[in-house]
């Protein structure tokens, strides 16, 4: 079991569940394909803070992710190690190919090591798990995950730990596929996308159980707008704690709860076929 609970030692503890990263085989990362990672603590090139609560963690390496896997076509590869990411929430796997590059790709749910992984641009290849081709070559009905949006972008979606998009059907010239979040979306045929669910499902279950693990992550608190000054916030200042007369927001005024922002006029709005579906606020339109 990936998830373990240990005995309630400490107040810390007693509320914390661990991800034992059982898929993980390979301990130390692939050097060359290493890259320093710098921290803005949420600020933009002038210092002014434009994300807030973003602030702290652990130092920690980027691992040099190839999400487009085009290059790659035609050419063998085989799992050499699945590793731990910190930057991500699915884990990754060092692809060795028969020409000697390395490189990391998410992991899907199942890859196991000394696996043979192909890529097709051409061609339909075997839909087996970790295998990337257009979604014009994959059979419906089968599970796919680092979907093109744009084909030769790269994957941008169906990219976090247990997420997959299911394709449904092929007409003309476009692919729909049913995403995790409910929506539907048509997406070219000549986009590319991998074979299979991506792993370390049991992400969403652990449990941090205490504030110092959530600084490590690089979360600071965040106070609420009532709280503070009403020169800091829109919400702050007052003899009492009630701000009923306005709608909650930023602490630069910007409405925190209401209706979708999507710009309507952006051009995959017609490649949607139906938006997801809102706990808050229903269908989405």
């Amino acid at each position: 079991m990936p998830i373990r609970i240990y005995n309630k030692t400490s107040a810390g503890r007693r509320n914390a569940s661990v991800n034992t990263h059982a898929e993980v085989t390979k301990k130390h990362p692939e050097k060359s394909l290493l890259a320093p990672l710098s921290k803005s603590g949420g600020r933009n090139n002038q210092g002014i803070t434009t994300s807030r609560g973003i602030g702290g963690g652990v130092k920690k390496n980027y691992r040099k992710i190839d999400f487009k896997r085009r290059d790659r076509a035609g050419i063998e590869g085989v799992i050499s190690g699945i590793e731990y990411d910190p930057n991500r929430s699915c884990h990754i796997a060092l692809i060795t190919y028969s020409d000697g590059t390395k490189r990391y790709i998410p992991s899907p749910n199942g890859l196991k090591d000394g696996q043979q992984v192909l890529t097709s641009t051409t061609g339909p290849v075997e839909p087996a798990i970790g295998n990337a081709m257009p979604l014009a070559y994959i059979p419906t009905g089968l599970e796919v995950h680092c979907v093109e949006i744009v084909p030769g972008k790269g994957a941008q979606m169906c990219r976090s730990a247990g997420s997959f998009a299911r394709l449904s059907n092929k007409e003309g010239d476009f692919a729909t596929l049913v995403l995790p979040s409910g929506e539907v979306r048509r997406v070219p045929l000549t986009c590319m996308a991998t074979i299979g669910q991506v792993g370390n499902p049991d992400h969403r279950l652990r449990r941090l159980g205490k504030a110092g693990l959530t600084r490590l992550l690089g979360r600071r608190p965040i106070t609420r707008g009532v709280a503070k000054s009403h020169h800091a916030h829109p919400l702050g200042g007052g003899s009492g704690r009630s701000k009923g007369n306005r709608p909650p927001c930023g602490p630069t005024g910007v409405l925190a709860k209401g209706a979708p922002t999507r710009n309507k006029k952006k051009y995959s709005t017609k490649l949607i076929v139906r938006r997801r579906v809102s706990k808050r606020y229903g269908q989405l339109k």
